[in-house]
């Protein structure tokens, strides 16, 4: 069964619904039959690509308060289920284009959910920054990727094709923001829902792909709703 979440890499709501699909998927009873793909929807394409700003300044310019945007609840939410600590307030945003890249190209290597699982820890987790084409080359490093064919793909933008048509195909299935996601390509689920109820998806998903199939009997003994006969003795 497959199961893929659309995520821009630096909401918070998309981090920490990532860490909720993996702890329902964890608690699933087919856990090692669910493959989770991770896929791209780019929300901060309007930040400029030369300079980062902090996320007070960020949320102080669209909101006009910090209280508005619910960082602090986000940061209280992601403690109370293990995640700490969760930057939000301290930490920096700016254009995600080109670390959406290489995430496709990570993908492509066949490391997507090591690669987005790393960069959601490196940058919730410690603050690191993921904007530059240096911030990302030293990501490679660690994802054990060649570091000259990562530079090649993200300067020539092999995979900006790619990110586009992730956030095309979130926006076809019904997608206005993210972390959406599709389980089993039947249900899509918006936000960061609670594992819980992704969990409740996961079963119902799986009991509607695996019906059981009922054999024949032929004349073995069974209860039947208004009694049980005792099998006549031989």
């Amino acid at each position: 069964m497959k199961v893929e979440i659309w995520s821009e890499i630096t909401c918070p709501w998309c981090g920490l619904g990532s860490h909720r699909l993996d702890r329902a998927v964890d608690r699933f009873e087919h856990s090692d039959q669910v493959e989770v793909v991770h896929r791209s929807f780019p929300l901060s394409s309007g930040f400029p690509t030369d300079r980062t700003l902090s996320v007070r300044e960020a949320v102080m310019a669209k909101y006009g308060a910090v209280e508005q945007a619910g960082a602090p609840d986000i940061e209280g939410k992601a403690a109370a289920e293990g995640l700490s600590p969760y930057r939000v307030l301290d930490n920096r945003v700016g254009n995600t284009d080109l670390a959406h890249e290489f995430l496709a190209h990570a993908s492509a290597q066949g490391k997507n959910r090591e690669a987005w699982d790393l960069f959601f820890r490196a940058y919730f987790g410690q603050a690191e920054p993921i904007f530059t084409l240096d911030d990302l080359l030293g990501f490679s490093d660690r994802l054990g990727l060649d570091r000259d064919e990562t530079r090649q793909a993200l300067s020539e933008h092999r995979y900006r094709s790619q990110v586009q048509a992730d956030a095309r195909q979130a926006q076809r299935l019904g997608a206005t923001g993210a972390p959406f996601i599709v389980i089993d390509g039947r249900y899509g689920v918006p936000g960061a829902q609670d594992s819980d109820g992704l969990l409740d998806l996961l079963r119902t998903a799986w009991n509607e792909s695996h019906p059981v199939t009922v054999t024949a009997g032929g004349d073995a003994p069974a209860c039947a709703p208004d009694g049980c006969a005792v099998p006549a003795r031989p």
